[in-house]
């Protein structure tokens, strides 16, 4: 790791945030609370614009070779970045975030950055006919990407468990030896340290879409790269709250009878919030929640795929009924 790149992305990252809180209202990326929000007063968001910028520039006055070699990668990253700052900004619809992820995801698609098997199981390896890979690879991109956005909900919670997930991969990389999920991780990482001095509660500014759905695309292509060197049930645990808070939440609104897609306040930190009141030790709770399943992932990386899976499933189970809003109503 190259620790002058480090540290020019850790001070931009910083220099990016006192410029947003700078200027955030003189561009309109101002967040006005509204009934489903936990802060009282606006406050600037679109931090991602800074601590994004503050790796790809960087890498750029750097490490221009890294970036030529994987200049679809951040290709990629940056299609969803340009929807994520047109989303703080416009407010645009699902609809159109989902035609950026799309063509991003082609992109990578086209340059070999693809799911093509869940694993081994029973001795039988269930590799993806190749008509399937690209519809699996986007939805699995697309579901992760906006899985992390919502769960950006309280100071601080988006960039820690994202912290704690790329740390996971940045380990894989260095046991490895794949300079490139070592690199693109640890900027990430520092970028984040950066955000999180302004984020933690009270925050002085929020991500925004173009903070956390970068990140949902950066981590999903480090999960879809790390799939070389351990089992893809592995990376589920790595990734593990997005993905978890994601379906109970689609569970709870189908069991109410409510779309899938209507937003509400049943996420797991709304739950913890609830229950405590305190931000800082929700934030506390669900990352640690998040370390011990990328532990649980780096442990049972190279396990069987059927026991791993049946272990997921029995946490899932366990965090379905853990996370009930109805709980306190029955009592």
């Amino acid at each position: 790791m190259d620790i002058s790149l480090l540290s020019s992305i850790f001070l931009t990252s910083l220099a990016g945030m006192v410029l947003l809180k700078m200027f955030a209202k003189y561009v309109g990326l101002i967040d006005i609370p509204n009934e489903r929000s936990v802060h009282k007063k606006p406050i600037p968001r679109g931090a991602g614009v800074a601590f994004v910028l503050a790796v790809l520039i960087p890498l750029l006055l750097f490490d221009l070779e890294h970036f030529k070699t994987y200049y679809y990668i951040y290709a990629a990253i940056g299609l969803v970045f340009i929807a994520g700052i047109w989303d703080d900004l416009k407010n645009i619809s699902p609809k159109v975030k989902f035609i950026f992820i799309f063509l991003s995801s082609l992109i990578l698609y086209l340059n070999d950055v693809a799911i093509y098997n869940l694993g081994t199981y029973f001795g039988y390896k269930m590799i993806l006919p190749a008509w399937l890979v690209f519809p699996f690879t986007f939805f699995a991109i697309a579901g992760y990407t906006n899985a992390l956005n919502l769960m950006d909900g309280l100071d601080g919670l988006a960039a820690s468990i994202s912290i704690v997930i790329l740390v996971t991969f940045l380990a894989i990389g260095l046991v490895h030896g794949d300079e490139f999920i070592i690199l693109l991780s640890s900027c990430f990482i520092v970028t984040l340290l950066a955000f999180l001095l302004f984020n933690w509660n009270p925050a002085k500014v929020f991500m925004g879409d173009s903070g956390s759905l970068s990140l949902g695309m950066v981590i999903a292509i480090l999960g879809i790269q790390s799939t070389q060197y351990i089992t893809p049930i592995s990376i589920l645990f790595i990734v593990a709250l997005p993905v978890l808070d994601t379906f109970i939440v689609i569970i709870r609104r189908m069991q109410r009878h409510i779309s899938p897609f209507h937003a509400d306040k049943n996420h797991m930190h709304h739950f913890l919030f609830n229950v405590k009141g305190d931000i800082g030790y929700t934030v506390i709770i669900l990352t640690m929640m998040q370390m011990i399943f990328s532990i649980i992932g780096y442990q049972v990386s190279q396990a069987s795929d059927f026991l791993s899976l049946i272990l997921f499933m029995l946490l899932f189970s366990i965090y379905l009924n853990l996370f009930d809003q109805r709980l306190k109503r029955r009592h």
